[in-house]
């Protein structure tokens, strides 16, 4: 075991050492990949060394940058140095992170952890925390504790008798909101015709008279949906001014990677009035660049978290003190999320989180003045990491696109923002520097020249 862990950790250091260098993606022959996975099961045991060393060969030719410093598709970090580590060591702990009982240095690392992110991102200490796989289940988590409370409020136990017969609960989202949320709805549901929508303003944040009028024509239990974020612009809503218009409706946040903007004092103001929500949805593998899955979901009501997820059997030993683990989330089995995510935070420091966050914001405006230097035009105020760039109409927007993704020197994808094609470039990894966005944005007006 130890030969093979120190060989599995060698082929892994091997490969983020190569990430600045490598092409982000290249070219694959998903035939060939697969049959180097393939073939028919083997009838008898192979040693572990030669299946760690065939699976290393098969996954090379496969493998994209997404944790190297020119990976802009999506909002994706590359996991720290600490936080590998610890994923590594967590992976050779093998902890189930169901309760105190079964991994009692889970329990403490995530609790620790915690209390870590809700200090730095502005929510109240005496929220509970579920660390979930991301944020689709943390949007889903915050919204199943929002319809237990407006439901108990109302007189029905949803977690007993369901939905069907319950009083109609509304539902109340921007227009700009995150297919996470109308996916939460489903799974809970509530199916996605409950959504009361509301107009977003030029840069897609929340309109927040709107919002005013469209709680003000109807009654009810109410849930309202806000974003700190946006996914093409990173636009945040008015939190405080929503949360006020929203009067006793339950408040979500879905600040998947816009709730660190509160961990860096420069941006902290975007998200002013976060601490009034009802819960929170946040991503760790976006801009705490700790290894996937990890997501965070906060809820200011202990009881209505519980009462949601809460998990009662007699083998269960543990089950019913609720804790900050099994209870808190959709899974009874899972990994121990919170040691690479307190390692990533004994790294950096609250310090060193202001100023991922911070650089990564700057980095952003220089794609953008350079992109638009060389003739590009930007569509949304570059607030915090997200950035739109067309190159005209929007076939050779698309063809601009493809091209950048063929190149390999740096990589993104496209979007549709109020209805023109967009290159849409993120800036979320602690690896990236001034130079791998020079050195991006030349090719992209490279191509887009071409």
């Amino acid at each position: 075991m130890r030969e093979l862990l120190a060989r599995a950790a060698a082929l892994a250091a091997d490969h983020r050492d190569g990430l600045a260098e490598r092409p982000v993606a290249q070219a694959v022959d998903a035939a060939a990949l697969r049959a180097g996975f393939g073939g028919a099961l083997p009838k008898d045991p192979s040693p572990p060394s030669a299946v760690l060393e065939q699976l290393a060969r098969a996954a090379e030719p496969g493998l994209t940058a997404t944790a190297g410093p020119r990976f802009f598709g999506f909002v994706i970090g590359g996991s720290l140095p600490a936080a590998t580590a610890a994923e590594m060591l967590a992976a050779g702990w093998d902890q189930n992170a169901f309760n105190a009982v079964l991994s009692p240095a889970a329990a403490a690392a995530e609790d620790v952890a915690g209390g870590w992110l809700k200090e730095l991102l502005g929510i109240p200490a005496s929220a509970t925390t579920g660390f979930v796989t991301g944020g689709q289940a943390a949007n889903t988590v915050g919204l199943a504790a929002a319809r237990h409370h407006v439901l108990a409020a109302a007189g029905w136990d949803a977690e007993r008798d369901g939905l069907f017969g319950a009083p109609r609960v509304r539902v109340v989202a921007s227009a700009e909101r995150h297919a996470t949320i109308d996916r939460a709805l489903r799974l809970l549901g509530f199916g996605t015709s409950v959504v009361e929508e509301v107009a977003a303003g030029p840069q897609g944040a929340i309109d927040v008279a709107d919002l005013a009028r469209v709680l003000a024509a109807g009654s009810g239990p109410a849930i309202v949906c806000l974003q700190a974020g946006n996914v093409n612009t990173g636009a945040c809503d008015d939190l405080r001014a929503a949360r006020e218009a929203a009067g006793d409706a339950w408040v979500h946040v879905d600040g998947a990677f816009g709730l660190w903007a509160g961990a860096n004092p420069a941006t902290a103001g975007l998200i002013d009035g976060v601490e009034l929500a009802d819960s929170w949805a946040c991503d760790g593998h976006k801009w705490l660049n700790v290894p996937y899955d990890s997501g965070f979901a906060f809820c200011a009501h202990p009881d209505a978290h519980a009462a949601a997820f809460a998990n009662r059997a007699a083998y269960l030993t543990g089950a019913g003190e609720v804790s900050g683990m099994g209870d808190l989330t959709p899974e009874s089995s899972r990994r121990a999320r919170g040691f690479a995510v307190w390692a990533a935070l004994r790294e950096l420091g609250r310090d060193g989180v202001a100023e991922l966050v911070d650089r990564c914001c700057r980095l952003a405006r220089r794609f953008a003045e350079s992109l638009a230097e060389g003739g590009a035009v930007i569509g949304n105020d570059v607030v915090l990491n997200q950035v739109l760039v067309s190159f005209g109409d929007d076939a050779h927007t698309d063809a601009v696109i493809a091209a950048v993704q063929g190149d390999g020197t740096c990589w993104l994808g496209g979007t549709t923002w109020r209805g023109r094609r967009y290159l849409r470039i993120s800036v979320s990894n602690w690896s990236t520097t001034e130079a791998d966005v020079d050195r991006s944005a030349a090719a992209i007006l490279r191509l887009a020249a071409q």
